[in-house]
């Protein structure tokens, strides 16, 4: 009787939810479903009638997350990153990349973030505006761009992708450029010369009046009053760029340029957007399979369409291009790195589960909370993982057949930093900062395999204690450090540039 009541409920919300708008080529209308509907209709695709739900992060709630290490580890063993599915031992590079790799792409894609279709529609770039700016000390081009999805397949859903390219010009280029998660901006847009000033007061004097004739008693009052003024323009007199300093200031004073690529303009950061977007746009507004991608592929994906346009740009060593992001676009930035191998670079900040902590671990953020509130996050599939009751049975983090270990394997041997702060100042016990070391001991693995350092101990990841914080693992291709601030990676932006130009061979 519940289940049939279920289906009566999905199919009504169903039939609320569908938009009118349709397409002229004869496509389903636009659905339009809200965040519950999304999850609901998801459930029914996957046959679960009830999942369990997410933890609480107040710890004096009845659903509270563990934080209690001895109950951490319900399935301490992880699946061999070097053992393929028949039981081999994998032993040298070729069995790794030829045989091992793609069989844990297959799995990571198909449970955890959901496989790229197959007619994504191509990106075409546009600069909208390119300003000579000086930011702190240095001088820099940035360009706002714009990439337009293509969709005249389906027209009533538009994608722009927004993204912000930033280069210092007192180097000799092309230089290495970080791509970071985030809202673009112009850093310190260049500003009107007093004489330029003078016209354009002198312009919106007359225009105010104009408009309004009694604004000329007032200017009348007030003969020296400018009402365009200048913004501060740069201080060269300013100290020298340091750690305190912002990490866009810290890059471009070491040569670095950066890009800031907005991820909403890819795909909304809600589950009732998941007919839109990208993925609704490929979807021609239906919701989703169980295999399709969710958000964090989508954004992965957005990554690397702007590394497309970077490798046109002469300014850009597109060879030395990295990947950045804290919190979800942490995850995103190692999704991105695991998946784009153009990416030669990566900085992974408080990524937290579905980053580099463990899914089958319990402690803080638990899989309920990604296959419940932030399902969209992740693929269908991984929906499954939350389930208490299903026609499949019941089904938990022990369950999957990867974890996220091997998800940072995927980037090796390429340089790939871990970061992550103290739980005592803001960078939550709901990371699992304890969980993402065991997965970074045991990645090193394949680091090791590939001809490359890992952070420098053996990769038993039952054993190795993770070491306090401020202490550098940073001799290796692979690193690790837990700065002393909160939920963000800039103390650890002095640290990761001057690895990164040592291990990318790069000099100012």
């Amino acid at each position: 009787m519940k289940k049939v009541l279920f289906s009566l409920l999905l199919a009504s919300a169903s039939a609320v939810a569908q938009n009118t708008a349709s397409s002229k080529d004869g496509s389903p209308p636009l659905v339009t479903f809200t965040d519950q509907q999304m999850r609901d209709n998801m459930m029914q695709q996957l046959g679960i009638k009830r999942m369990r739900p997410g933890y609480s992060g107040n710890e004096s709630d009845p659903n509270h997350a563990n934080y209690d290490e001895s109950k951490a580890n319900p399935c301490p063993t992880l699946p061999d990153v070097l053992v393929l599915k028949n039981g081999k031992k994998v032993s040298n590079a070729d069995d790794w990349w030829n045989k091992r790799r793609p069989e844990l792409v297959e799995d990571i894609e198909r449970e955890l973030y959901g496989r790229l279709p197959k007619n994504i529609p191509k990106v075409t770039w546009t600069v909208k505006i390119t300003d000579k700016e000086v930011v702190g000390r240095t001088p820099a081009v940035a360009k706002q761009l714009i990439g337009h999805v293509d969709n005249s397949e389906f027209p009533l859903i538009n994608v722009d992708i927004n993204m912000m390219l930033v280069v210092p010009t007192n180097v000799k280029g092309p230089v290495p450029v970080l791509m970071m998660f985030g809202r673009p901006s112009f850093p310190a847009p260049a500003q009107p010369s007093p004489e330029h000033m003078e016209k354009l007061n002198a312009s919106f004097k007359e225009m105010m009046i104009k408009h309004d004739p009694s604004l000329k008693a007032i200017f009348d009052q007030y003969p020296a009053y400018t009402p365009v003024t200048r913004l501060p323009g740069p201080n060269f007199f300013a100290p020298a760029t340091n750690g305190e300093s912002p990490s866009t200031e810290q890059l471009l004073a070491a040569g670095w340029g950066y890009v800031t690529i907005d991820p909403s303009s890819i795909q909304a950061d809600n589950g009732a957007g998941l007919t839109r977007g990208i993925i609704g746009l490929v979807n021609k507004g239906q919701p989703r399979k169980p295999e399709d991608w969710g958000a964090l592929r989508a954004w992965a994906w957005g990554a690397a369409r702007a590394l497309d346009y970077l490798e046109t740009d002469p300014l850009v060593d597109a060879k030395r291009v990295g990947i950045e992001g804290v919190s979800r676009y942490g995850k995103a930035a190692l999704v991105t790195m695991a998946f784009e191998p153009r990416f030669a670079i990566s900085l992974i900040g408080s990524s937290g589960k579905g980053g580099a902590a463990l899914h089958r671990r319990v402690f803080g953020e638990g899989v309920e909370n990604l296959s419940g509130g932030f399902h969209y996050w992740m693929g269908g599939n991984y929906m499954k993982y939350g389930a208490e009751e299903a026609d499949f049975g019941k089904k938990t983090g022990c369950d999957l057949p990867v974890d996220s270990h091997e998800l940072i394997a995927l980037c090796a041997p390429r340089p790939t930093f871990i970061s992550y702060g103290l739980p005592e100042k803001g960078d939550a016990k709901w990371l699992d900062q304890q969980g993402s070391y065991m997965a970074t001991v045991a990645a090193g693995a394949v680091f090791k395999l590939l001809g490359v350092k890992d952070i420098g101990v053996s990769n038993d990841y039952l054993t190795e204690k993770m070491p306090p914080y401020n202490t550098d693992m940073l001799t290796g291709q692979l690193a690790w450090r837990q700065h002393d601030g909160g939920h963000t990676d800039w103390p650890n932006m002095q640290h990761f540039i001057p690895w990164a130009s040592r291990v990318l061979k790069y000099e100012k």
